[in-house]
């Protein structure tokens, strides 16, 4: 009796030690488990990944949400504060790959819209015209009574583009049916 009461106590303790956890650690990225928004609002860590190209980690990347979910078709339909946070874990990662790289997830992510979108997304890929270096942090995050996606490059606003449709076809670039990288989607959804 003694001993199943004291796994019991262990196990509880665990499990609360795990859920205390104010940030995560991935390939020497902190990953925290709250982030305060443009609206000035908290969203909570969803789920966290790494990106990888041609066998290279190029970033970690996190998806902070208002309601956790795993079901990527309701965050995307979902009016509520949402963020991605993208940090640079590689020097190969050049502001032209980096854009590029937009370029090919919003083909993707669009489908037959990436015509009517192209203004949109022009001005988005100009937020990524400085350099960039290991250790830069980019938030995109979403503000529904605002209806407009705000872009920070280590916490300075880089620019800010109005509009569901684009913030649908940005987050479905990791969450559409047709995603960039489909390991990843499982990771941000936090289905391991």
């Amino acid at each position: 009796m003694k001993k199943s009461f004291f796994t019991l106590l262990l196990f509880v303790s665990s499990f609360l030690q795990i859920n205390a956890q104010t940030q995560f650690e991935l390939d020497g990225v902190v990953v925290p488990r709250t982030i305060e928004v443009n609206s000035g609002k908290k969203v909570q860590l969803n789920g966290f990944g790494t990106r990888a190209k041609a066998w290279v980690d190029v970033y970690v990347q996190a998806l902070y949400l208002t309601t956790l979910s795993q079901d990527a078709k309701f965050i995307l339909d979902n009016e509520t504060d949402m963020a991605i946070r993208i940090e640079i874990i590689s020097k190969l990662v050049t502001a032209n790959k980096f854009k590029r790289a937009f370029e090919n997830g919003f083909e993707k992510s669009c489908g037959d819209n990436l015509k009517q979108l192209e203004p949109k997304i022009n001005t988005f890929k100009s937020f990524f015209d400085d350099e960039i270096v290991k250790g830069d942090v980019f938030v995109l995050s979403y503000s529904p009574l605002e209806n407009t996606v705000y872009v920070t490059k280590n916490e300075k606003l880089k620019g800010k583009i109005e509009g569901t449709d684009f913030k649908m076809a940005l987050f479905g670039i990791w969450l559409s049916e047709n995603p960039v990288d489909k390991d990843l989607k499982k990771e941000l959804l936090g289905i391991q």
